[in-house]
């Protein structure tokens, strides 16, 4: 198989055996985008523009914090801030107080849909919904699953490795189903779209034993038997529903 920038990482997840190769693919486009936010990308003007306007969202907050670059953290804080009391300003200036109040407007437009309310569209509105990093990594992400069906359709070996593999988590799973109409075609199309839901079915049912096996051993009567592969169940068959590693220490600085 041709490397190439994005076939390397993709086959390298596939190879894991992780229980969803773009799990593992989104979690190092993750832990790519905190060590460059926070690496010496934050005193280039091009980037603190870029995280001053979309600033990050509460889940990678958390994780920028983790990592353990405060000082950059705090360079990063601030001027988000004067691009933030900037823009508030200009928005919030010729409010109208005769009209509900900013409060009610937000719990609104949180409530009903985005068409049915102005709000949707304001910049504070914006501002809430952005995110830095998970715009730099769904920009990435989307560029593998389009890789994905291409070697899915070109490439033999990594139609083996993909059927060696154990399938998706539900929401890669998911996503994949939606797009393969629009990348896959034939054969291709129809061998992707059967072979995954079988595989999604299969894996499932693989998992559901596991956690079977696991509630057994616990019980005194087989503290001799083995483990098999239930160990660890439970934070396998949490990342198959949701996508997400909760067995994961926070990712940190390398010192």
């Amino acid at each position: 198989m041709k490397d190439t920038l994005y076939t390397i990482p993709l086959t390298d997840a596939f190879n894991a055996e992780d229980e969803c190769p773009f799990c593992f693919i989104h979690r190092r486009l993750e832990q790519d985008a905190i060590s460059f936010t926070l690496g010496a990308s934050y005193m280039e003007d091009d980037i603190r523009a870029q995280t001053d306007r979309l600033g990050f969202c509460k889940d990678h907050y958390k994780k920028l914090y983790d990592y353990g670059n405060r000082l950059g953290l705090a360079f990063i804080l601030h001027t988000h801030y004067q691009k933030l009391e900037k823009d508030l300003d200009k928005m919030l200036g010729n409010l109208d107080t005769s009209s509900p109040s900013l409060f009610k407007r937000l719990k609104h437009a949180t409530q009903t849909n985005t068409s049915e309310s102005s709000l949707a569209t304001s910049p504070l509105h914006e501002q809430l919904d952005s995110c830095y990093i998970c715009e730099r990594i769904e920009r990435n992400f989307t560029r593998y699953m389009e890789t994905f069906f291409y070697l899915l359709e070109s490439n033999e070996e990594f139609k083996t490795l993909f059927l060696n593999s154990k399938g998706m988590c539900l929401e890669h799973f998911t996503a994949l189903l939606e797009l393969a109409p629009y990348r896959l075609k034939g054969e291709t199309k129809t061998f992707f779209m059967n072979t995954s839901k079988q595989m999604l079915k299969e894996n499932l049912k693989r998992l559901e034993e596991d956690l079977s096996w696991f509630i057994d051993k616990n019980d005194y009567r087989n503290n001799a038997a083995p483990w098999k592969t239930s160990q660890d169940a439970i934070p396998r068959g949490i990342q198959k529903l949701t996508g997400i590693y909760v067995q994961d220490e926070p990712f940190k600085k390398a010192h």
